[in-house]
């Protein structure tokens, strides 16, 4: 940070001192960018949700965005250019909200491998905003001239998929997608770093173009004359769990998007629009190009439909382990399931969950004398899977057996009642498909109960009953029957 005065700016129109009084630095949260929106709406009433998300779309300078992500980014805030100055002429706006949105749109990625131009989402996701309102004005413009090309809400996450996939070819980084991140803080998030050597589709990026073409395609058939944009984002964004018992409209949610995406693409028509996306590039129609965009977009789909999304440690503030983890060398035979018992109750948000998972790390550490969390995933009742000891790390989870298999727990007591199917569906078909195809699972790995191998009632009666049902669930431990025979 430079010398001078800080200020924290939030749009709700706190500010924040925390030295004297120089350098704003703005809050990197959904909230604070849709409260930024409501603030240009009131400003311009006039103007329609189009040229709203237009001037949006010019602010977040997509004409050079890869450039300023991968050939000349800079730390410093005042080398960034703004080819658009006319924005502010064309809009009422002040000074405070203009340098807001410059800072919070406008997407890139420093030596340092801090991502810019990406927020927070209540729900403990990281999007870029630059591929979200891309999609968006892309939704407007077809709502006003219905002859558009097939999956044209792709179009803005079809480009920056197919540039990723021609980096990976040419340049040969780690990764064709990702990484992910993490927050210096979550409840004041500032900085977000990558966990890796970025590719030009990160995660955020990824999932910020995945929402644009679900509320794309959303805006492209509905009646937008008095849809307000803050409002169609706070309702995707900010919903919570039990608003969604008294709505009809659930599936424009955000913590659903690798559901909802699934249902208005495939594995097809992602490959084609990234092919259109590249149709100036010189290698198009090359045969290696069309093995290369094959290839990225399986990868693409295993990552980003197939596989759960996960929230990870550094956003449900998990402690360190007291000392380092033995590895599990995978791909494992066994998966455990356990329901916690307490808590007992489902959490329905990132804070009640992340809260949760604290609680059950700090007994686990300090009233059991574990290293860590016991469990390798946890499964929240929001829609996410809560990230714990991982693919990787031997578990503390079912006596006896964690160096052969995961566990993986339901928050709540389920002696009686059941999770969410929703939540069920999680586990029983995405979580496990990731494993294998990962190769951390077997592909003809074991379901088991906890209590087919501990004394215990956990996962609870009705759990319990519930996973008898489910592909590769044994009613008999397949260890315990081999350690009989070997007896004999």
């Amino acid at each position: 940070m430079r010398p001078g005065a800080l200020w924290i700016i939030t749009m709700s129109g706190i500010f924040t001192v925390i030295q004297s009084s120089v350098t704003a630095v703005y809050l990197r949260n959904m909230e604070d960018f849709i409260s930024a929106v409501t603030h240009l709406e009131d400003l311009n009433p006039r103007l329609s949700p189009l040229a709203l998300v237009t001037s949006l779309c010019k602010i977040a300078d997509q004409s050079d965005n890869i450039t300023h992500d991968f050939l000349g980014s800079s730390d410093n805030r005042d080398e960034i250019h703004y080819k658009n100055n006319s924005i502010t002429e064309q809009l009422n706006i002040n000074h405070n909200l203009s340098n807001f949105l410059n800072q919070a749109i406008h997407h890139f990625i420093t030596d340092a491998h801090e991502e810019r131009g990406v927020v927070l989402t209540p729900d403990g996701t990281t999007i870029a905003l630059a591929p979200l309102l891309l999609g968006l004005e892309s939704g407007l413009r077809a709502n006003e001239d219905s002859n558009q090309p097939h999956g044209f809400y792709l179009l803005p996450l079809a480009k920056n998929l197919g540039l990723s996939f021609l980096q990976f070819w040419n340049a040969t980084p780690p990764e064709r997608l990702g990484p992910d991140g993490c927050w210096d803080s979550v409840s004041a998030p500032m900085i977000f770093t990558l966990s890796g050597v970025p590719s030009l589709a990160t995660d955020a990026e990824v999932q910020g173009g995945m929402d644009g073409a679900i509320l794309g395609k959303h805006l492209s058939v509905v009646n937008c004359s008095d849809i307000k944009l803050s409002t169609l984002l706070r309702s995707y964004y900010s919903g919570t769990m039990e608003e969604l018992d008294h709505v009809s409209d659930t599936h424009l949610r955000g913590r659903y998007r690798r559901h909802n995406f699934k249902k208005i693409t495939n594995s097809f028509l992602l490959q084609e629009k990234v092919a259109d996306a590249l149709h100036s590039h010189p290698q198009q129609g090359d045969i290696g190009m069309e093995s290369l965009i094959e290839k990225g977009i399986k990868e693409f789909v295993l990552r980003y439909m197939e596989c759960p999304a996960i929230i990870p440690r550094c956003i449900w503030g998990a402690a360190p382990p007291q000392v380092p983890l033995t590895p599990l060398s995978p791909p494992l035979p066994y998966l455990y399931i356990h329901h916690t018992e307490i808590p007992s109750k489902p959490c329905l948000n990132l804070q009640m969950c992340s809260k949760n998972m604290r609680a059950m790390q700090h007994f686990h550490q300090k009233g059991r004398g574990w290293y860590d969390l016991g469990y390798s995933f946890v499964v929240g009742s929001d829609g996410y899977i809560y990230e714990g000891r991982g693919w990787t790390w031997v578990g503390a989870h079912t006596k006896g057996r964690n160096p052969v298999g995961y566990g993986v727990a339901f928050i709540g007591n389920y002696s009686t009642h059941l999770p969410s199917h929703y939540d069920m569906e999680l586990v029983r078909h995405h979580l496990v498909k990731c494993g294998v195809s990962n190769g951390f699972l077997q592909k003809n790995y074991t379901i088991l109960g906890h209590r087919q191998v501990v004394a215990t009632s956990c996962p609870g009666d009705s759990l319990y009953s519930e996973i008898t049902t489910w592909e590769h669930y044994k009613d008999t431990d397949p260890l315990w029957t081999s350690a009989v025979t070997d007896m004999t």
